[in-house]
């Protein structure tokens, strides 16, 4: 027989485990600031602090989107790998993303190049991640990609096509988005940890919706909070 218990890192806590989880949702989810957060869960009769609500992101973000992350079916066969900058207190970064052909955000990595030795790092990230190899990888022309790969993918097919790859450059379009509203990034570190949830917790609710009819919508977005709500509420123990 099964029952639920609260997860064990909500344990200790005032206030209970769906209140916090629901904070840390409504932040990676939706452009807000801490302090509108506070507001609204403010409205619902719940005082919170914003550096309390900061506190709950750090500390239950990146475990939530881990947990979701191993829960979530075996992705594509097909990497969609892209780069951007990032300009943090007036220094380039790259934002290296890779998608998969369903549009599933495989991994992100924030690095301060964008040589061979970068690129050899995020294949390495993504196989010790994924745990398993791609069919293709589709990048732009950089030829980095093809240095990296030679080495690290060998017997992997490879196309380089900026018009092949327009999946990876639209899934930047939500961090772009989040960036503004942040007013930029205040480090490369704090890239790394707020976009390594972002782009799960974003992508996990964040749906192709014009693919589906209403119903089909709502029931698929009813099971995206099932699953969130077994991720960051409770754990099903025998």
């Amino acid at each position: 027989m099964k029952t639920n218990t609260i997860a064990p890192y909500y344990k200790g806590f005032r206030f209970p485990p769906e209140i916090m989880s629901h904070a840390v949702w409504f932040y990676f989810r939706f452009s807000l600031r801490f302090r509108d957060v506070e507001e609204l869960l403010a409205q619902r009769g719940i005082v919170v602090t914003s550096e309390t609500i900061r506190q709950w992101g750090l500390q239950f973000g990146q475990t939530s989107a881990n947990e979701w992350r191993h829960r979530r079916p075996h992705c594509g066969d097909k990497w969609h790998m892209d780069e951007v900058v990032l300009t943090i207190r007036g220094k380039k970064q790259y934002l290296w993303r890779a998608v998969d052909q369903h549009g599933n955000v495989l991994d992100i990595l924030v690095q301060s190049r964008r040589n061979r030795h970068a690129a050899k790092r995020f294949f390495r990230k993504l196989l010790k991640e994924l745990q398993y190899t791609p069919r293709v990888i589709i990048t732009e022309k950089l030829k980095s990609y093809g240095a990296a790969k030679r080495e690290v993918l060998p017997g992997v097919e490879h196309r380089q096509h900026k018009g092949l790859n327009n999946r990876a450059e639209n899934s930047h379009q939500p961090t772009r988005l989040r960036e503004k509203k942040m007013r930029k990034f205040k480090s490369a570190q704090h890239a790394q940890r707020f976009l390594a949830v972002f782009s799960h917790i974003t992508g996990h609710f964040q749906r192709r919706r014009h693919h589906l009819n209403a119903g089909e919508y709502r029931a698929m977005l009813q099971d995206r909070f099932l699953v969130w709500s077994e991720v960051t509420t409770v754990q099903m123990v025998a």
